[in-house]
């Protein structure tokens, strides 16, 4: 296989409390929470979903209920220690191989050519919601092959979330057999099987695991230590958990990431439409920095 090198981020409770329900004060609170700290809004349709989500909180702290659950991380001093899994607990993590298999496409059949007449010799990537890894690894299968077949150029891939239990799932690189169904046969090489035939598990090949860099960040930051300019970066279907304003904010500082020229792909139900940036849509959901 073509030299890759993982890309690194810069320096910088009891049973048969299944019917318990927050209060609309403590909703109110957690809700302003996450969106302060996450960008994710919480409408109160939202909020059956938090409270299924939050009680394995509740019962993993021991807490009788899910207010008690507030008050131990709103008034008892409880946040710090507990916002990491707060924000795990509430964070969408859907995810496939080849997902959107458009962007794929569009990557193979322009973009590296585009890549390969800018004399791009090793093309650094950002997947910035990789969720269990299927993104980051979908897309490591494409450039591997690509320079495989083509003698270069190699590559690097950033990938990051904010939910530190699927960046733990993603670096091991294990996923359940069918997962990996929408892989082609072409690249079925970079999965390997178990030996053991009962077990219905495969995993990602060590030298493609070995091209990817896994890192916790927050898209609410004011600025991303990615190091230097990426020329192709994945956010998608991120943005629709966002408000408009929140929305400009992240693909703005996307765009700082970006060389000139630069892909930016969003999901298929995003848009940057009326958001006056510095992007030229060259594709369904794929944009060019100017």
């Amino acid at each position: 296989m073509p030299r890759a090198t993982a890309i690194a981020p810069a320096p910088i409770g009891p049973a048969g409390m299944g019917n318990d329900q927050i209060s609309r004060r403590n909703f109110v609170k957690i809700a302003a929470y996450i969106y302060a700290t996450a960008g994710i809004k919480m409408p109160d349709s939202k909020k059956t979903m938090l409270e299924g989500r939050l009680r394995r909180r509740m019962r993993a702290l021991s807490l009788p209920s899910l207010d008690a659950y507030c008050d131990h991380i709103f008034v008892d001093g409880g946040l710090d220690a507990e916002a990491l899994h707060l924000l795990n607990a509430v964070t969408t993590n859907k995810t496939d191989f080849f997902r959107e298999p458009q962007h794929f496409d569009y990557l193979e059949s322009t973009i590296l050519p585009d890549m390969i007449e800018r004399r791009v010799d090793r093309i650094r990537a950002w997947s910035a919601a990789c969720s269990t890894g299927m993104e980051p690894y979908t897309l490591a299968m494409v450039l591997d092959n690509w320079a495989t077949n083509r003698g270069g150029p190699s590559y690097g891939i950033l990938a990051t979330d904010l939910d530190t239990d699927v960046l733990e799932a993603a670096r091991t690189g294990i996923y359940p057999k069918e997962a990996v169904e929408p892989v082609p046969h072409t690249l079925r090489r970079y999965i390997a099987t178990s030996r053991d035939s009962r077990r219905s598990e495969v995993r990602i090949v060590p030298a493609l695991r070995s091209a990817i860099g896994f890192a916790r960040m927050n898209l609410m930051d004011e600025r991303y230590p990615v190091g230097d300019p990426m020329h192709l970066i994945f956010c998608r279907n991120v943005l629709i958990y966002f408000d408009k304003p929140t929305q400009r904010k992240v693909v703005s500082r996307l765009i700082e990431c970006l060389v000139p020229g630069g892909y930016l792909f969003l999901g298929h139900a995003e848009s940057v439409a009326g958001h006056d940036l510095p992007l030229q849509q060259v594709a369904n959901t794929v944009f060019k920095r100017s």
